[in-house]
């Protein structure tokens, strides 16, 4: 049925890279679920987890007034926020691993604190908490996702993008990430989008400008994607390029599927596993 959220595929960047990277992987993080619990799965790890409290503090700045953003430290909240993920429900199997990645957080909580200017400025927070429009109605294709920062501009009524980056890797070239956001941005509220930048927080003090891509020529880009990926659920043939063997991306899924992970949490919609490591080079990212 075209134009049906309820029936729409629901497609983020998380996933349309989950697809470019491995069909498999894409199918056991979005469309598999457990026979016995009906629910999907989901792998954590410590980078994971690392990225999802940093995130998580920050993020919640955009809430309050300016003038309160940094009256507290971000390191009492950040204790806060870490007990979420702290131990086996994080991905740590050692208090030594959790320690390093705790200290890694509270090193780019630090960097913020010393250059806070981006973040003491005016925010803009859209509406729903899942930021959401009709990629194409006619292919009842919706894409979805959350924007990390919105930098408000009074005096144009313009708005400047932010992506928080916890991962040692940078965004390549080719990355679809800014393409979807701006598409996101765009559609989802009403104000100028004047740019878009990167901040690494283990490595830049301030955030790192990005050229905006072409806007009709990314909704073009990520409709081509979005139709593969409709078309290969249809015919079901999600499977590894790299064949029955598996490859770095879906392995760690299939793992799981095998009963080499130890489940470490579950709540209404996931089951959440995790390996007895301290390294799993594909999820040393964060794209939550």
């Amino acid at each position: 049925m075209a134009g049906d959220k309820k029936t729409a595929l629901w497609l983020s960047y998380s996933s349309i890279s989950d697809y470019l990277r491995c069909p498999r992987c894409y199918f056991l993080k979005s469309v598999y679920r457990d026979k016995a619990t009906g629910k999907k799965i989901k792998v954590v790890s410590p980078a994971l987890s690392l990225g999802q409290a940093v995130h998580e503090v920050l993020e919640g700045l955009s809430k309050l007034r300016v003038e309160d953003r940094f009256a507290k430290p971000l390191f009492s909240n950040f204790e806060l926020v870490w007990t979420k993920v702290s131990g086996r429900t994080g991905g740590f199997f050692s208090e030594e691993v959790e320690q390093a990645f705790k200290a890694r957080g509270l090193a780019m909580l630090s960097l913020v604190t010393k250059n806070p200017d981006p973040l003491k400025k005016l925010a803009v927070k859209m509406s729903t908490d899942l930021p959401h429009y009709f990629l194409s109605e006619a292919d009842n294709i919706v894409l979805c996702g959350k924007v990390d920062w919105l930098q408000y501009f009074p005096e144009t009524d313009s708005v400047h993008i932010i992506d928080f980056k916890t991962s040692r890797f940078s965004e390549g070239p080719g990355s679809l990430q800014l393409p979807i956001y701006h598409l996101l941005v765009k559609n989802c509220q009403n104000r100028a989008i004047r740019g878009a930048s990167y901040w690494y927080l283990e490595s830049s003090d301030t955030p790192e400008e990005r050229i905006l891509p072409d806007v009709e020529e990314s909704a073009r880009r990520v409709l081509k994607i979005a139709k593969e990926i409709k078309l290969a659920r249809t015919l079901e043939k999600l499977v590894c390029s790299d064949g029955s063997a598996g490859c770095n991306y879906c392995q760690p899924y299939e793992d799981v599927l095998a009963g080499k992970a130890e489940r470490v949490k579950s709540d209404e919609r996931y089951d959440y596993y995790a390996f007895n490591t301290s390294s799993l080079e594909p999820f040393d990212s964060e794209v939550l």
